[in-house]
């Protein structure tokens, strides 16, 4: 027998490495019990993905519908005057004190224009904060001048603001349908600019709708 060897230690494994390799070897049981039973916290949920892609079906189909009108002088002219008319509710404020002739018709035409304050107050702040949605992609140069707006995409503004004068000037009158025709014009010209997404102008339209029912419940017309 050599005396180096037989006074040489044998090899032990590294105290710092067994330890580790144990732990990787738990890690990895763990990792693959995440996979197997779906509880991994990178896991995202079904149902919020069928959602957006039901919305994102929806929006391409409208979309779609909408290139077939796209480019028709007529159609753009028409659809990139009343979305600028739009703006800043424009056209509603016009509408409504155009008739204000009457204590009658100024009560109306000032509570059009406060609920249509009050309505971009809520929509174009705390509502569209909450969300952060990019607007449509625009391939190819608006024929017609158009104001871009630097706010969330959803939802859309000018549809909530169509829907509450409508309700709003329509109420007591005979022949309502020349203001929903005009609000149906100014909301759906959005998605026809591209400045929205057909489901920005579907919500939009039904925060309109709630904040102008409130509206006629807190302020009724006499």
């Amino acid at each position: 027998m050599i005396p180096d060897e037989a006074e040489r230690p044998e090899e032990t494994p590294d105290a710092e490495e067994a330890p580790n390799a144990f732990d990787a070897d738990v890690f990895d049981d763990v990792a693959s019990d995440e996979e197997m039973f779906g509880y991994g916290g990178s896991e995202e949920d079904p149902s919020s993905t069928d959602a957006s892609a039901a919305v994102e079906a929806f929006d391409e189909a409208v979309e779609q519908l909408f290139d077939r009108l796209r480019g028709n002088p007529v159609a753009d002219r028409a659809f990139y005057t009343a979305s600028e008319l739009g703006n800043f509710s424009i056209l509603w404020h016009a509408l409504a004190w155009s008739g204000a002739t009457s204590k009658r018709g100024l009560r109306r035409a000032l509570r059009v224009s406060i609920a249509l304050a009050v309505e971009s107050a809520l929509v174009n702040g705390p509502i569209k904060s909450v969300f952060n949605r990019s607007r449509p992609l625009v391939e190819h140069d608006h024929p017609h001048r158009l104001r871009q707006p630097l706010t969330s995409s959803f939802p859309s503004g000018h549809a909530s603001a169509a829907v509450v004068a409508a309700v709003l000037l329509s109420e007591s009158r005979r022949r309502r349908w020349p203001f929903w025709a005009a609000a149906g014009v100014v909301a759906t010209s959005r998605i026809h600019v591209r400045i929205h997404h057909a489901s920005d102008v579907v919500v939009g339209a039904l925060v309109g709708a709630v904040i102008a029912r409130l509206f006629k419940k807190i302020w009724p017309l006499r």
